[in-house]
C-alpha cells in the first residue's frame, strides 16, 4: 500500500482484499487441522495440548512485535482461533471414537 492518502472507498477495497486473503489463509489452516486430527487419532493424543498452545502464543506475540502489530491484539486473536481449533478437533475426535 502506498504512503499517499487514499479516499475511503479505495481504502475499503484494500481492507476487503485483505479480508479475502485472511479467509483463504484460515481455510488453509482448517484443512491442516483435518490432517492434525488424523495424526492425533492415530497417536492417541488429545485435542488440547496446553504447552503447545503457549508455544504458539509466544511465537505469535514475537512475530507480531517484529511486524509492528500490538502483541496483545495478536494474542487475543490467536487464543480465540486456538480455542475454536481445539473445539473443532475435539468434536471430530469424539465422533471418530464413537
Amino acid at each position: 500500500m502506498s504512503s499517499e492518502p487514499k479516499n475511503l472507498p479505495e481504502l475499503r477495497e484494500v481492507i476487503d482484499r485483505i479480508d479475502r486473503d485472511l479467509v483463504a489463509l484460515i481455510a488453509e489452516r482448517v484443512r491442516c487441522l483435518d490432517q492434525v486430527i488424523a495424526v492425533k487419532l492415530r497417536e492417541g493424543l488429545p485435542a488440547a495440548i496446553p504447552e503447545r498452545v503457549e508455544e504458539v502464543v509466544a511465537h505469535v506475540r514475537a512475530e507480531a512485535k517484529a511486524a509492528g502489530v500490538p502483541p496483545d491484539l495478536a494474542e487475543m486473536l490467536w487464543r480465540s482461533l486456538i480455542g475454536w481449533s481445539i473445539d473443532y478437533e475435539e468434536g471430530h475426535i469424539k465422533s471418530a471414537k464413537s
